[in-house]
């Protein structure tokens, strides 16, 4: 138990004295626990307090006195162990001290009052949620503020219960959030999980892993650290979980998550210390821990190895370092306060000396006598730091918070002004109560310049300073701060990292450690749950065609838009390129020059015809019927160029209309003619009424009427479903097929079938006159024309389905430019032979004779 008192004027100097008093008594006691003590089996005295009367009096208890019990059992006698390091805390030590502050001077009178009543007005401690709960109970009860400075307590029902309990440390879900951060930061998937083996290690698990789980992150394991209530207990934990660290050396997490209080420190390092005697390698992992642990040791344990800890990284409630506070360490000393027997315990036990006259000085110690020169800057960090720590910077606020209640409560009422004795201001009967109204109220900066306040709940509005522990071979311990958790800044704001701060274990080789269950799943993969496994592990199952995945470990891949397609490694999406058969490529250009090359022969040939139309050859084949037909090849083969091109409202409507038009009018020319050589013949047998019908009135009007029905069905076709500008999206992997929709198929093949119910119609009647006796062969160039033109269209419907794209368009253009090529080749070029290379067969008494 440790006390102190604030009395007289409210000067700079008082304050910093007071405050600095706590701050020793918490910064030499609280972390070091440093006190020789016995194991007893009543545990009710204190071995050490330390009061200074006053006015108005402030309380401290820390967390310094441990006791260690064996289990009972009448089969033997107790043993009787002497041990210099205590270990467990108990309660009904906590109660009496809280009481005797509550009590007389020097006197244990609980709920009385005496003539020397210590005027208590408010309690800072303890250093545990333990300690802090029990005092909380026996404050509450007095009405007495209660300023705990360590680690957290419960939160559910806590200001119901203790209303008068102010926690210098923030709400712990704020500690939560951070943790969870900060795994995802460094992409830490896979922890294994220690949580001391209590009600709060409960509580943590069951807040915790439901938000891990939220966030992407597993947990391997989960090992609870027992609390040590007896000595049998600790021999049997260290054998008992000798297969633990079996456990988490195999298993393949590299970074550990820890929530216990300094208690479990001391657990751990002994389960550290056992288990390489028994030849089990050293851990090197990532150890991350709360702001509840320290990795402060006892006086025993400063030459125990300490490297595995090297690299660990916690959220340590905020600190900062106070004007003066290494000047005031320096000049610390074991004398320097009477009946003070805190600091001359720490000093025999860091130091390894003894005072002299001192009850434990035997004849015979080798020990040797304390100075009070020893230099504290001397000591190990890992027993003695020089920096003013989490824990002792919110005793130091505590009591600045306390000190500007208890002057707002002297400017608040006037009765307390002019209450002067030889110069110095009275507080009469200011109770506890009336510093809890004003405390809760404070806002005000501290001498180091942060600012100190609580909220609704009693929590001090402050932050986590994220640190990275650096161990030294020789116990130095450095604190790095490496980053702070802001718990009022927006979410997944919070957390601020420098890794280029951090200095990680050893084993990783200053490279950032990895932690996840099984590798990567790179880009082009997606993840796929094992079976009877936690989500965190997973195979890599390759994307689906069509699919990417474009960053690590995703659930699953998706869907490139329409537009775009996959790359080879199905890693990212590429903008589709348009295709349509153009001018600019291989197959567009060699299509257009042989529709100009065929075009530039028909109209050479129709010349040809024109310049000598006058001759037998020219005028005994229907000099208009050859003209119309030659024009419309001509057309025919121009048509084709309607299809190369990107498709637009225009072309899309003229391509199939006007081909078929022009087509139709030059197979119901060849129909024509061969109905012309077929009427001829029968109109010169002797008294034959077909006379009559052989002429222009039978030529024209077998061109109109065939022409005028493909016209109508054109017609139909554009007035119910013309076709129209088209994209398709799907055929083709990496393309976007330009097209013209047809509309309405029906309609389509309604019109390629009237074209070849033409060509039908010519080929079979140009068949049953191929052995009539007309000039030059006509029918029989005919019904070879007609047996070309129905090869080609035959073959054109298969493969035009088969297609997709501007290969589809390329066989339409093909079937147009060879089926007219065709009807020009074998109608037209025997005649052109004679015209040209033969003109002494063309005339009159050789058409004569070859039609006898």
């Amino acid at each position: 138990m440790g006390t102190q008192f604030l009395k007289g004027r409210f000067t700079n100097r008082i304050l910093l004295v007071v405050m600095l008093l706590l701050i020793l008594l918490c910064h030499t006691v609280c972390k070091m626990h440093s006190i020789n003590c016995s194991i007893h089996d009543d545990p009710l005295p204190i071995p050490h307090e330390f009061y200074q009367p006053g006015d108005i009096v402030i309380g401290e208890i820390v967390s310094q006195v441990f006791y260690l019990y064996n289990i009972l059992s009448f089969m033997e006698q107790p043993t009787q162990i002497m041990i210099d390091e205590p270990i467990y805390y108990t309660a009904r030590m906590t109660y009496k001290a809280t009481l005797s502050l509550l009590s007389t001077e020097h006197r244990f009178v609980p709920n009385f009052k005496c003539d020397k009543q210590n005027n208590l007005i408010a309690l800072i401690g303890g250093c545990i949620s333990e300690i802090s709960a029990n005092m909380a109970i026996v404050s509450a009860t007095h009405k007495t503020p209660q300023l705990t400075y360590g680690s957290f307590l419960p939160l559910k029902g806590v200001k119901k219960l203790f209303p008068f309990l102010y926690q210098m440390v923030p709400n712990e879900a704020h500690q939560h959030t951070g943790i969870v951060r900060l795994l995802q930061h460094f992409g830490w998937t896979w922890v294994g999980l220690w949580a001391v083996d209590d009600d709060k290690g409960d509580r943590f698990l069951q807040t915790m892993v439901p938000m891990l789980s939220q966030n992407g992150i597993c947990y391997a394991y989960i090992v609870r650290i027992p609390k040590w209530n007896y000595v049998d207990e600790m021999i049997d934990f260290a054998l008992q979980h000798l297969g633990t660290y079996e456990m988490v050396f195999e298993e393949n997490p590299t970074v550990f998550f820890i929530y216990g209080e300094p208690p479990c420190f001391q657990v751990l390092r002994m389960l550290l210390l056992v288990a390489p005697i028994l030849g089990f390698p050293p851990l090197g992992k990532v150890w991350i821990v709360t702001s509840h642990w320290d990795f402060a040791s006892l006086s025993i344990q400063k030459n125990w190895e300490i490297q595995t800890f090297h690299g660990s990284i916690s959220l340590t409630v905020h600190s900062n370092q106070p004007l003066g506070f290494q000047r005031f360490i320096q000049m610390l000393s074991p004398f320097w306060a009477k009946g003070d027997g805190f600091i001359q315990e720490f000093w025999k036990q860091v130091f390894n000396c003894l005072f002299k006259m001192s009850d434990d000085s035997d004849e015979g110690n080798e020990n040797e006598t304390c100075t009070g020169k020893e230099k504290l800057e001397s000591l190990p960090g890992i027993l003695f730091e020089m920096d003013m720590i989490g824990h002792s910077y919110n005793v130091y606020n505590a009591v600045y918070a306390l000190a500007h209640a208890l002057e707002a409560i002297y400017k608040s009422n006037s009765k307390y002004r002019g209450l002067e004795e030889r110069g110095k201001l009275t507080f009469p009967n200011v109770q506890s109560w009336q510093v809890h109204h004003f405390l809760r109220r404070i806002i005000f900066n501290n001498s180091a310049g942060d600012k100190v306040c609580f909220d609704e709940n009693g929590e001090l509005v402050t932050g986590f300073d994220v640190t990275n522990w650096v161990m030294f071979p020789n116990g130095s311990v450095v604190r790095v701060k490496m980053g702070k958790l802001d718990p009022q800044a927006p979410p997944g704001k919070e957390l601020t990292i420098h890794d280029d701060q951090i200095v990680w274990h050893p084993s990783f080789n200053q490279v950032l450690p990895l932690s996840m269950c099984n590798d990567n799943c790179y880009p082009g993969y997606s993840r796929k749950k094992k079976e009877g496994e936690k989500f965190c592990c997973y195979d890599c199952a390759p994307c689906p065609e069509g699919m990417i995945s474009g960053q690590k470990d995703m659930d699953a891949c998706i869907k490139c838009p329409e537009d775009q397609h996959p790359n080879k490694g199905q890693t990212k999406c590429i903008v589709k390129v348009l295709s349509f058969l153009s001018y600019k490529e291989d197959l567009g250009i060699i299509l257009a020059i042989l529709t100009i090359a065929f075009s530039l022969i028909t109209a050479l040939v129709l010349g040809i015809f024109m310049k000598h139309k006058e001759t037998p050859i020219v005028k005994a084949n229907n000099r208009n019927l050859t003209y119309i037909l030659l024009i419309s090849l001509l057309l025919c083969f121009l048509s084709s160029l309607l299809f190369i091109g990107k498709p637009g409202n225009v072309i899309c409507l003229l391509r199939q209309t006007v081909f078929a038009f022009i087509f139709s009018v030059a197979l119901s020319s060849i129909l024509a003619k061969t109905i012309t050589v077929v009427m001829a013949f029968m109109a010169t047998k002797p008294g034959s009424k077909m006379r009559k019908w052989i002429g222009k009135r039978l030529t024209n009007s077998t061109i109109l009427s065939c022409s005028f029905l493909q016209v109508a069905i054109c017609t139909l076709w554009l007035s119910t479903s013309p076709p129209f500008p088209d994209k398709d999206m799907h055929s083709a992997k990496a393309e976007i097929i330009l097209e013209c929709n047809e509309g309405s198929a029906t309609m389509f093949y309604c019109v390629l079938g009237y074209m070849g119910f033409l060509a039908l119609i010519s080929f079979i009647m140009a068949f049953l006159a191929r052995k009539l006796p007309d000039s030059f062969n006509e029918a029989k160039f005919i019904t070879f024309s007609m047996l070309v033109f129905c090869s080609v269209w035959l073959t054109f419907v298969p493969t035009y389905l088969s297609t997709k794209g501007k290969y589809m368009v390329a066989v339409e253009v093909f079937s147009i430019l060879s089926s007219s090529s065709g009807l020009l080749c074998c109608i037209f070029s025997p005649k052109c032979y004679v015209i040209i290379l033969r003109p002494e067969l063309n005339n009159k008494e050789q058409l004569i004779r070859k039609i006898k």
